[in-house]
């Protein structure tokens, strides 16, 4: 039977390629009478994600993260909401056309593979641990979208050296409003690690009593926690920018994807409990 959901669920990825469309038209022709037309968009297509979340919990009565395709749309919507933060924010829109893609990605797999799961264990249902996962997948978007940035400023970097010019040096911001981003997305991302290992630390005695301090998921996620913000302090204090930073950003986030990458090979782990 085709629900309200599932029209939606095939939908997003329209809209997602439409958002992707406009920036992409933009990128090429720096055509600025899109500015608007593709924030709107974006906007859109953010609120009708939102809007798709909110009825998978209602009508399935647990947070979208009991399989990785419920997960793949958490990972979208948060990549698309933390571009569109940082767009507000700093009012820079040339790089929208390689983070949508990314999220559009993401999105793509989701509509083909979701399932829709009613019974799931109790420990799925639980709201606290919903917040607790979708904080951090907010924060892994965040520092993916840092990673991205970090790429382009190296890509910017090398072709400045070698005296190479075109379509991505004209659109493409400059290294010091890329480093600007790199560092804003940091940020956001150390803010809500910071929030979900808060409420990883009120949950996880309540749900695993007998927990182990030395699991590799809580190591792993110390370590990123430790070295964004560690990179923070450096920043803030003149002691870190351009190449040492993006080059920090890209350590903490090949830690991220081995944290990630940890949880599913780990059946001992506590987070391998889907």
């Amino acid at each position: 039977m085709v629900t309200a959901i599932h029209i939606v669920n095939v939908l997003l990825p329209m809209l997602i390629l439409a958002s992707f469309t406009a920036y992409l038209i933009d990128f090429i022709k720096g055509d600025f009478k899109l500015n608007n037309v593709k924030r709107l968009f974006l906007f859109i297509t953010l609120l009708m994600h939102a809007f798709y979340l909110i009825m998978r919990t209602s009508q399935f009565n647990h947070p979208p993260i009991t399989n990785q395709f419920e997960v793949f749309t958490v990972i979208a919507f948060s990549i698309l909401f933390t571009y569109f933060v940082l767009e507000l924010l700093t009012d820079i829109r040339g790089t929208g056309v390689f983070i949508i893609f990314l999220a559009l990605i993401f999105q793509i797999f989701s509509t083909i593979y979701i399932a829709d799961l009613i019974e799931v264990k109790e420990i799925l249902q639980s709201y606290l641990l919903g917040f607790h996962v979708i904080s951090a997948l907010l924060g892994f978007s965040a520092i993916s979208i840092a990673a991205a940035y970090g790429i382009m400023y190296l890509l910017l970097y090398r072709r400045i050296k070698k005296n190479i010019f075109g379509i991505i040096f004209n659109r493409l911001p400059n290294l010091e409003i890329l480093e600007k981003l790199l560092f804003y997305s940091i940020s956001i991302g150390f803010v809500l690690l910071t929030i979900a290992i808060g409420i990883g630390i009120v949950w996880l005695p309540i749900a695993f009593p007998d927990f182990n301090t030395f699991d590799p998921k809580i190591i792993s996620s110390s370590m990123v926690w430790i070295i964004y913000g560690t990179a923070i302090i450096r920043k803030l204090l003149g002691n870190m920018g351009g190449i040492k930073l993006v080059w920090f950003s890209l350590i903490g986030f090949i830690i991220a994807v081995l944290s990630l990458l940890l949880t599913e090979m780990l059946a001992s782990s506590f987070h391998a409990f889907n």
